[in-house]
């Protein structure tokens, strides 16, 4: 009987770790311009859930107008361009982060300031959104420890 109990709560234990891949965002932060009326960026973690899909914007109501962005060096110049969209594969953590792909922030309301928080709404192409509240920061100031 003693066996039956342990095998039991092994399978059950085991069960829960078998759970779908969940899509949400981690991570994430808003560095404000350094000059106002420049644009701001925001950087995040993203985590696949348990199907592929797409990222297909981040907005905010805070701002005026968002875009997906990449940066990228072609020998020692760096530059940036547009992306439509990013493909999410299942259980992919995929890390927006200075240097790489952002998502840049037009025409930032001025009631935003460091240390408050800044809502992002991801679009995924399976329908799915999700809102996250970013730490906003300073545009000299460290990346918030997460």
């Amino acid at each position: 009987m003693r066996v039956m109990i342990t095998l039991g709560a092994t399978a059950l234990a085991l069960s829960a770790c078998s759970q779908p891949a969940q899509l949400y965002v981690d991570k994430g932060y808003v560095r404000l311009p350094a000059v106002a009326g420049n644009p701001g960026v925001a950087y995040f973690t993203l985590h696949g859930g348990d199907t592929d899909t797409r990222l297909i914007s981040v907005t905010a109501p805070s701002v005026i107008k968002t875009e997906l962005h990449e940066s990228m060096m072609s020998g020692s110049m760096a530059s940036m361009a547009p992306i439509k969209d990013v493909p999410v594969s299942a259980s992919a953590e995929l890390k927006f982060a200075p240097g790489g792909r952002h998502v840049m922030l037009f025409t930032i309301n001025p009631s935003i300031k460091p240390g408050g928080k800044m809502m992002l709404i991801f679009t995924f192409s399976n329908n799915v959104k999700i809102e996250y509240d970013a730490p906003v920061i300073a545009a000299g100031d460290p990346a918030p420890k997460q």
